[in-house]
């Protein structure tokens, strides 16, 4: 199980590479993986594509694999708020992995719907001993992020703000706002995703179709990889999200292969509620 909670890097100190190390986050946070580039201020964050629309209500739950064994369960729900698409996400071990290595993280992030913009994203996280609870705000009138954390352990507490800019996604919506563009294949585009202390640009490159078999049948896809100019995967793994291949542009299968083996991620239900 070690192998599953190294997927991340784990740093015990705060510093300018994303910390965090459960393999849950692969699915619900695959843009960090990809990226730990420089800061960059000019990465522009694309508008959803006219014709596209986000989920009112609807509920997705995806399989994990680690290599050839069943790991655990995902499930993500979509509801609209307000004029913003709300995001929560859970990731649990299941069977033998929950044996060795206990994970219950739960996730939750807003963002605005005519322009993508996050406004916060929340993380509960419970891996083995491991207890910390987080919250990223982006405040876009400041133009300031604004981080806190607590370690449920120890009772350590911190608390950091930091320029940010204009307007971004996060590490959970990044993942399916990254649905709301065209998709073209052989075009990229760039996801500015807000970090800790830090904006990340990320590129996501449009590479080709392919047939993906779930539970739920099979599906035409769009093949996406998340990439960067450097990161936690440069020259050592690779990230993939297969969007289904019409106007929903639905994510039914997500794969990192790095050094100690794959983790994949496959749609098992979707539910209108």
């Amino acid at each position: 199980m070690s192998a599953l909670s190294s997927l991340w890097i784990d740093e015990k100190e705060p510093g300018p590479i994303l910390r965090t190390h459960a393999y849950p986050g692969i699915f619900l946070c695959a843009l960090a993986l990809a990226a730990t580039a420089q800061a960059q201020q000019n990465a522009v964050l694309p508008s959803p594509h006219a014709a596209f629309s986000f989920p009112e209500k609807q509920t997705l739950t995806y399989s994990v694999d680690w290599r050839v064994f069943p790991a655990g369960t995902a499930v993500v729900h979509f509801e609209r708020r307000d004029g913003r698409e709300r995001v929560s996400a859970t990731a649990d071990t299941t069977g033998a992995i929950n044996l060795l290595f206990h994970v219950g993280d739960r996730f939750q992030s807003d963002f605005d719907l005519e322009r993508g913009c996050s406004y916060d994203f929340d993380k509960e996280t419970v891996e083995g001993r491991r207890q910390i609870d987080s919250t990223l705000r982006i405040d876009y009138g400041q133009e300031k992020s604004f981080y806190d954390e607590r370690n449920l352990v120890t009772k350590q507490s911190r608390h950091v703000e930091w320029a940010s800019g204009g307007c971004l996604t996060d590490l959970l919506s990044g993942v399916f706002y990254a649905a709301s563009q065209p998709l073209e294949i052989g075009h990229s585009f760039v996801l500015p995703v807000a970090d800790y202390l830090r904006i990340v640009p990320v590129t996501m490159k449009v590479e080709g179709r392919e047939e993906i078999k779930t539970a739920l049948g099979t599906f035409k896809t769009i093949r996406v990889q998340p990439t960067a100019d450097a990161g936690v995967v440069k020259n050592r793994g690779n990230i993939w999200i297969w969007y289904t291949d019409d106007e929903r542009h639905l994510p039914v299968q997500m794969r990192a292969r790095l050094f100690w083996g794959t983790i994949t991620f496959r749609l098992t239900g979707k539910e209108e509620k």
